[in-house]
Order: C-alpha cells, then sequence, then structure tokens
C-alpha cells in the first residue's frame, strides 16, 4: 500500500461538483492485474465533462477523471508486464468510471495497457493521448477508404482542438492540402503554422443548411464537432470524398438526406478510440512512433495536479487549444 495524489470529483448539494487535490492510498482502488505508477496524462473534452458530473460519462461519484495515462508499472500479477516497465493507457473505461490518470497511481487490467513503443517518451505518447490517437485513426481510415495526397482539400473541423490541430499537423506532413475550419479568429496564425494551406470560419461552413446538396469542394474530411456542421461537410464532399467523424461537442444529432449518398456516392465513416481491439492502438501507437511521428511542441501547454481544474474550466468554456500535458510525476 502507498499513498498518492488524486483529483477527486464529489457531487455537491447544488447538483454540480466539487474538485479538490486529495491524497489516496493505492489499497482503495479497483482491481486490476497492474499498478502503475503515472507520469503524465492529458486533458480531453471527455474528461472535463467527467469532472462536471456528465452521467453519460461517468455513472457514480466520488470519481478521478482522466481516460489516457502513461508511467511505470508498480506490480503485476500478469507475465507480460513487470515492475520498471513503461505503459501507456488509453480508452477503455479509464477515467470513466473507473479512477483514471488524473492522479499519480491507477490500478487497470493488464488487457488495457500497451508496452511504451521505442520511439516515444512517456511525455510524447501524452501529448498524443486519445486526442492524437483518434487524429490518427482518422487519417489512417480515410487513406484506407482511398483518400490520397493531390485529390483536393482535406477538410478538419474543430481544427484548434485537441484531435483536429494533430489531424492539421499530421495530414499536412503527409502531403495532403489541408483547411482548417474553426471558430477562434484568433488562433489562425496557429493552424497556418501547424501546415494548413487557408482557414476558414465555423460561420462560413455552416452557411446554407437549409439545402440538400452544397458546391463540392472537399476531397475528404476529418470532423471532430459533429452536429449540423457535420452534415453541412457531408453536403460539400467532392465526388466518391469520405468523411471520418469522431466528434459531439456541436451535437449529437443532425437532419440528413440520401442525396450525397447516391448522387456523389460520398462515405460517413465512424471513427472510435476507446473500444478499439489493442492490438489495433498498437499498430497505430507504433506508427505514431516512426514513419507518422510529430513535433507538436508548439500546440502543448503543461500543467500540474493543482492547476488542472482551471484547465478543466478552461475546455469546458470552449477557450482551450492544442493539447494540454499533465505532469503528475
Amino acid at each position: 500500500m502507498s499513498a498518492f495524489k488524486a483529483l477527486w470529483v464529489t457531487e455537491n448539494s447544488e447538483g454540480g461538483t466539487t474538485i479538490e487535490i486529495t491524497e489516496r492510498d493505492s489499497s482503495a482502488l479497483p482491481a486490476g492485474e497492474v499498478l502503475v505508477q503515472v507520469s503524465y496524462s492529458s486533458l480531453n473534452y471527455k474528461d472535463a465533462l467527467s469532472a462536471s458530473g456528465n452521467k453519460g460519462v461517468t455513472r457514480n461519484y466520488p470519481h478521478t477523471p482522466g481516460i489516457d495515462a502513461a508511467g511505470t508499472v508498480l506490480e503485476s500479477s500478469v507475465a507480460e508486464f513487470n515492475p520498471g516497465d513503461e505503459v501507456i493507457c488509453t480508452g477503455y473505461d479509464l477515467g470513466m468510471n473507473t479512477c483514471g490518470g488524473f492522479a499519480q497511481q491507477i490500478r487497470v487490467p493488464a488487457a488495457w495497457l500497451l508496452k511504451r513503443p521505442q520511439g516515444l517518451s512517456l511525455r510524447e505518447a501524452m501529448v498524443l493521448g486519445t486526442a492524437g490517437l483518434t487524429a490518427a485513426l482518422c487519417v489512417d481510415k480515410l487513406e484506407k477508404a482511398g483518400v490520397e495526397p493531390g485529390q483536393g482539400p482535406v477538410l478538419v473541423t474543430g481544427a484548434t482542438g485537441g484531435v483536429g490541430s494533430v489531424a492539421v499537423k499530421l495530414l499536412a506532413q503527409l502531403g495532403y492540402e489541408v483547411v482548417a475550419a474553426t471558430g477562434k479568429e484568433a488562433e489562425h496564425e496557429l493552424l497556418l503554422s501547424l501546415g494548413a494551406s487557408a482557414v476558414i470560419s465555423r460561420a462560413e461552413l455552416a452557411a446554407n443548411a437549409n439545402k440538400p446538396m452544397l458546391k463540392e469542394q472537399w476531397a475528404a474530411a476529418v470532423d471532430t464537432v459533429g452536429g449540423e456542421l457535420l452534415f453541412n461537410v457531408v453536403k460539400s464532399l467532392k465526388y466518391g470524398g469520405s468523411v471520418a467523424c469522431c466528434g459531439l461537442t456541436a451535437g449529437t444529432n443532425f437532419n440528413a438526406n440520401v442525396f450525397p449518398f447516391i448522387l456523389r456516392g460520398v462515405n460517413l465513416l465512424g471513427v472510435d478510440s476507446v473500444e478499439l481491439p489493442l492490438v489495433v492502438k498498437a499498430s497505430m501507437w507504433d506508427k505514431l512512433s516512426l514513419q507518422w511521428k510529430l513535433d507538436l511542441s508548439a500546440l502543448v501547454r503543461e500543467v500540474s495536479l493543482h492547476e488542472l481544474p482551471a484547465a478543466i474550466e478552461q475546455i469546458l468554456a470552449g477557450q482551450a487549444t492544442g493539447r494540454t500535458l499533465v505532469k503528475l510525476r
């Protein structure tokens, strides 16, 4: 048994949540084969929802959010992992209903863990985190659907967010012409520095939502926001184009018709990084450590556990950009 610090979210009498930094003991952690000393985590929109009491993410409180964690094995009851091994854990139930990475220790099933790829440090892995993994999965899915550089512009919505910003950087590095869409005018220069060839406003992208079809513009798209904006993207794909859909910050529903699908043969591709088989995650992490390795230093801000509550408020207010790395060691 050992003591460690953790972010602790409790429900309060006003119907909201109270966030504090508290000391816990490893004996209070849930069952699992592997105990990990966490060095880094990262802040995602889902973490902020969990911290704000969203029952669609976390059913029971008190709770420690954090869907990402990277650190060193302290104890293991399985042969696959030994004390001292450096590991990554993203998705599954971590930080949702299992105490997550906003703590200096986690205990999880061995089936959730990957050994750190040689080409990434623990810090670099959490700079990517679930957001970077999701961005890579979106690009991979588009390429498997036949999208190649030179076919035309690729749109990225919600481009200043965690997934969007990594997607812009990755697509540009792979040779695609990237158009970034954002509602944050002040961040246009950042997006251009990441490799976007042009930046358009969210309002421009949302125009003419009442029309059944729009002018063909995009060879492909990565959509991180969902809602009505997503179907405007579908309606403006070029013939045979595809959009990888992975987010819902603009809403979970949209009004659709069949015209883009049956007249232009476009594809709406769903992307999940949570319940993905571990072997698929491992393959994508290997890719991100080698041929798809990115320099994301311009996107990262690092916070301590004590600075994390303010960062959570910022992401809930829509004011966060890029990636927020949480240092726990």
